[in-house]
């Protein structure tokens, strides 16, 4: 229903639509040559702002367990990347992501919340899975859909002109479009690229139990915060590994079968 209501309002029309990974409607306005583009200069850009970890042991640990997912059949293609750039940033963040177009950051921060080679491995997973079901592609979509549809709605109650009746009403529209449209969409995109990257862990040979206790970690170095299960972007830790564990059987069928098992040393 919250797709139709937002193509009714939109002068582009019906454009884009498409099914993730997991057999969810997305929609997406931008070519994959597009995303790309963007994501390599976006890349680039960071590259110049941040500083990079030298440590040689950190980047060696970062590369094997990359390297071991892009590996994965099928991946590059899924994708629609040739080759990937993995670097490793100087940060306290606890985070890693990973753009179209090839590109994949993690910072220094997330080593010591990723204790082994598994635990990094379910976080690039799950950043490549974003990549894999286009998930920045739907996301600008959404993003660009949501805000077209307030233009135009705006448009048709006079553009404000009317009075403070048609601005409170567009105030509240707003609210209403950013948590009721875009947010629920971002949730359902982490908790898809969890189960796409517990997948690419599994293929590539690391041990998807281990993606629990990475969460586990997570919610230690969170000191105890959990977001709000409603407003977050995010799905909370507790559901995250409920998520993990209900396919945990199907992942380590895919891990006995891996031809390779990285031993992807921790620094």
């Amino acid at each position: 229903m919250k797709k139709i209501l937002l193509c009714a309002v939109l002068t582009i029309g019906l454009v884009g639509c498409a099914t993730s990974p997991t057999g969810r409607n997305q929609l997406m306005f931008f070519g994959q040559q597009k995303m790309a583009a963007m994501g390599d200069e976006s890349f680039a850009e960071l590259k110049q702002k941040t500083p990079t970890d030298t440590n040689s042991a950190d980047n060696r640990f970062v590369e094997c367990v990359a390297r071991a997912i892009v590996s994965v059949p099928s991946v590059n293609e899924a994708a629609k990347v040739d080759s990937w750039d993995i670097q490793v940033f100087k940060s306290d963040q606890i985070n890693a992501f990973a753009l179209p177009g090839g590109n994949i950051g993690v910072y220094s921060g997330l080593l010591p919340v990723a204790k082994n080679g598994a635990q990094l491995a379910a976080v690039i997973g799950h950043e490549v899975g974003h990549v894999i079901a286009q998930h920045p592609n739907e996301r600008m979509s959404d993003q660009y859909a949501t805000q077209g549809g307030l233009t135009a709605l705006s448009a048709f109650l006079g553009g404000g002109a009317g009075g403070g009746s048609s601005q409170a009403i567009m105030s509240a529209l707003g609210v209403g479009a950013q948590v009721g449209i875009l947010l629920p969409f971002s949730r359902a995109q982490e908790s898809e690229a969890d189960l796409i990257g517990l997948e690419l862990m599994a293929r590539a040979g690391f041990d998807p139990r281990e993606s629990v206790k990475l969460w586990q970690n997570m919610s230690a170095a969170s000191d105890g915060q959990k977001p709000n299960p409603f407003l977050s972007t995010h799905p909370s830790n507790d559901n995250r590994i409920q998520a993990l564990q209900s396919h945990m059987e199907q992942a380590l069928s895919l891990y006995y079968a891996a031809d390779n098992h990285p031993n992807c040393v921790h620094p």
